[in-house]
């Protein structure tokens, strides 16, 4: 294992790709405000021929997620498409029509059961659940959630998580996502389905996409994935075989602070599999 530097400028990798897969939150905006170096390197890229698809693990639909970008100033033209852990959770719900759930999370993640006519129940007469997140992800975390969980595991209740991010960037705070309550729930021995990275199904949707714009298969060594998180960006890509390019200023920053350059051995204590390359933010 060489040593990994740190590269300035997108471009520097965008040579010989055709695709780009970004994540979201970290990457294009932290929560609060849009990165405009991030979204004019994407919108580079495109205009030099490049198709992007912006995965998220965010747990609403893809066309709420868009709504969303606008507001913080995300143009249109830095991607192509978009797919959301939102989107696949949506496709299970459709899938098991009838089924009462137990819906764990914040109002503003109601557009995620929009069109699907659910059946709600409380969690003593609930079939599953679905977890998008702290009821209030401002003040609380996952083990304000133990003694519902362990309710939840003595009746055997399969929770799909919607969102398996343990934490996100808002603004200046770490805040908990519903990936916290899941490895919870998995902790004490329940069972738990994911949707999101760095599962599987999320890169074969957006790989899909990317096929659905371009008009053919991409091979993976012409693809760049692009996020901030160990455990899902780098483990995701790293499973499906995609180079990534980690951002540190993310939900690692404090880590990477003040470093230019990493020695092997530190490479592999943060790591394990260490990324293509590094960049502090995005920019072309």
């Amino acid at each position: 294992m060489t040593t990994l530097r740190f590269i300035e400028n997108l471009r520097d990798l965008a040579a010989g790709r055709d695709v780009i897969l970004s994540d979201i939150w970290g990457v294009v905006h932290n929560g609060l405000e849009s990165f405009p170096d991030a979204c004019a390197a994407l919108k580079t890229f495109r205009t030099q021929g490049g198709t992007v698809v912006l995965i998220t693990n965010a747990p609403r639909p893809a066309d709420s997620v868009q709504r969303q970008l606008r507001k913080l100033g995300v143009p249109d033209d830095t991607y192509d498409a978009l797919v959301s852990s939102g989107d696949l959770t949506r496709n299970y719900v459709a899938e098991h029509p009838a089924k009462a759930i137990f819906w764990l999370g914040p109002e503003r993640d109601n557009s995620i059961h929009r069109g699907l006519d659910p059946v709600f129940a409380p969690l003593e007469r609930a079939d599953y659940i679905i977890c998008t997140g702290p009821f209030d992800d401002e003040t609380e975390s996952a083990e304000e959630y133990r003694g519902m969980m362990m309710q939840a595991r003595e009746r055997n209740l399969t929770l799909i998580c919607a969102n398996p991010d343990i934490v996100v960037e808002r603004g200046d705070r770490l805040i908990y996502c519903a990936g916290a309550i899941a490895e919870l729930y998995r902790e004490l021995g329940g069972d738990v389905i994911f949707y999101g990275k760095p599962h599987r199904p999320i890169y074969e949707r957006a790989m899909a996409l990317a096929k659905e714009r371009r008009g053919k298969d991409t091979p993976l060594n012409k693809v760049l994935a692009i996020g901030d998180s160990v455990r899902t960006d780098l483990a995701g890509a790293h499973a499906f075989g995609l180079d990534l390019l980690f951002l540190t200023r993310g939900i690692h920053s404090e880590e990477f602070a003040g470093i230019d350059q990493l020695d092997p051995a530190s490479v592999k204590e943060l790591f394990g599999h260490p990324p293509l390359a590094l960049m502090r933010e995005l920019k072309w």
